[in-house]
């Protein structure tokens, strides 16, 4: 393993934990604030949801059944079968990217490859890849030429280090019916590519009842993980990159970081452009990127940059998912950017490419909001204090949840001398009233403008509180709207 890793770009970063805490969050990321991520791959295939290709080899699960029943039992039909159905026939990256663009992406992000083990490029270590087998598209080249053309950052995903472990259930059986005892395909060793000579860790799962390790201790699959990820960067150069979970095997995960790190800085007069995002919340592992946030956001404002990611609805496209309001996407951004972080939203894609047309709507009416107070939220920094009202965002991963706000819901940002105040709700007596900002604040206020209404609004500021009243002739979106304050 040790000839592979000396392969790393050479520039100002080594594969250590001290070398990469010296990363600099580049200003492109700390003003984006917005990102359109493209978790798409094939298993969007069956319109069914996440964890697909795992869940059809775990008997009971509600995609097992959907897919005995759809395609045929996973004795004979398994994920394989499913790769080939993959056409992404009307993917047409060029127009998409455009509609993120029009809706406030300042970066994108496409999916490489989940924990499915199926590179969505041109792979030199792996033949299940989408330009051998199902679209036969470079579909991550086809994603950063639109990007990139568009001036727009370029980001990938990858979910490969847990797939060793992940896919383990396809070497097992039904323990009843009639296919009882019969293995599942992930036992032909014709497939072991794909589904990995991981019988080992399949055992270690049934004796527990779930993964016990995240991350394998196969050094094998670390090495083949090393080579695929490095040459996905090697091929695209991206401006980010994601690891779905915490950095990935010790040494080998730290050379990735490294090796992106120093390419970027090799493309950039010798300053690294990249962001490295993972979910380690411990500080000693997060400073050497970005902390990331599944489905959750902060409780408070953060001293160092972080992201929260989350879908409209499920991760892959699935015909029975609720999708998220454009409301709650929108008030979800500002508690966000008021707290320092980014957020990278999915938006789910048919497996043709295609979105449906309730995504279509959420992004025209995110385009829509954007246009009347992107000021606020581009590059704008947190101010003393990220909000004041009885409402509050649970910190933490996997916290998310529609907040019910009230008039008295606040959210602050700040750039160039200018306060800008979010209420999160119209008030029906057409009064804001900010404690926050009362003449003990030691702030003197002197304009008080509603972004998206031309003319100055009238005010008072009290020694507790500044008093907005807002125009009768103004005609509320039902969205959160924002006053400059100088």
């Amino acid at each position: 393993m040790e000839e592979y890793l000396k392969t790393i770009q050479q520039g100002p970063f080594s594969p250590t934990w001290e070398s990469l805490r010296q990363f600099k969050c580049p200003q492109w990321f700390l003003d984006a604030k917005f990102g359109i991520w493209a978790h798409w791959g094939p298993q969007s295939v069956p319109m069914y949801g996440d964890w697909y290709a795992r869940n059809i080899y775990r008997e009971g699960e509600p995609q097992y059944y959907y897919h005995w029943r759809k395609y045929g039992h996973p004795s004979k039909v398994g994920y394989k079968d499913i790769v080939q159905m993959w056409k992404a026939e009307k993917f047409n990256p060029e127009e998409l990217i455009d509609l993120y663009i029009k809706a406030g992406a300042k970066y994108f992000v496409a999916q490489a490859v989940h924990h499915d083990n199926f590179d969505n490029w041109n792979s030199r270590y792996h033949r299940w890849n989408a330009v051998n087998m199902g679209p036969k598209k470079d579909i991550v080249g086809m994603w950063a030429k639109a990007a990139r053309e568009r001036g727009l950052p370029f980001g990938v995903s990858e979910h490969l280090a847990a797939s060793f472990s992940w896919f383990a259930p396809s070497k097992g059986c039904d323990s009843k019916g009639p296919y009882k005892g019969v293995p599942y395909d992930g036992n032909d060793p014709v497939y072991e590519d794909f589904y990995h000579p991981n019988r080992d860790e399949y055992e270690l799962e049934k004796q527990h009842g779930k993964i016990v390790n995240w991350y394998s201790q196969n050094t094998q699959w670390h090495m083949k993980w090393f080579l695929r990820i490095k040459d996905l960067i090697d091929q695209y150069e991206p401006d980010f990159l994601y690891s779905d979970g915490g950095v990935p095997f010790g040494e080998i995960g730290l050379s990735i970081v490294a090796h992106l790190y120093n390419t970027s800085a090799k493309n950039h007069d010798g300053i690294n452009q990249a962001v490295y995002t993972q979910k380690d919340t411990n500080p000693d592992v997060y400073k050497i990127g970005v902390l990331d946030i599944e489905r959750g956001a902060a409780e408070d404002i953060l001293p160092h940059p972080w992201q929260t990611d989350t879908c409209v609805g499920g991760w892959f496209y699935d015909v029975r998912a609720v999708y998220k309001t454009p409301e709650q996407v929108i008030e979800m951004l500002i508690d966000i950017v008021s707290k320092g972080g980014n957020l990278l939203l999915n938006i789910p894609q048919k497996p043709d490419g295609t979105l449906d047309d309730e995504c279509l709507y959420i992004l025209d009416e995110i385009a829509k909001w954007m246009k009347v107070n992107a000021e606020a939220i581009y590059a704008t920094r947190p101010w003393i204090r990220y909000g004041e009202g009885p409402t509050k965002a649970q910190g933490g991963a996997f916290q998310e949840k529609r907040l019910e706000w009230t008039k008295e819901d606040f959210r602050f940002t700040q750039k160039d001398g200018k306060i800008f105040a979010f209420q999160m709700k119209w008030p029906e007596d057409n009064r804001a009233i900010i404690k926050s900002l009362g003449l003990s604040s030691g702030i003197s206020v002197k304009e008080v403008k509603l972004l998206g209404f031309e003319d100055k609004l009238e005010f008072k500021q009290l020694d507790n509180a500044l008093i907005i009243k807002l125009p009768e002739k103004y005609c509320s979106t039902g969205y959160p709207h924002c006053f400059c304050i100088k």
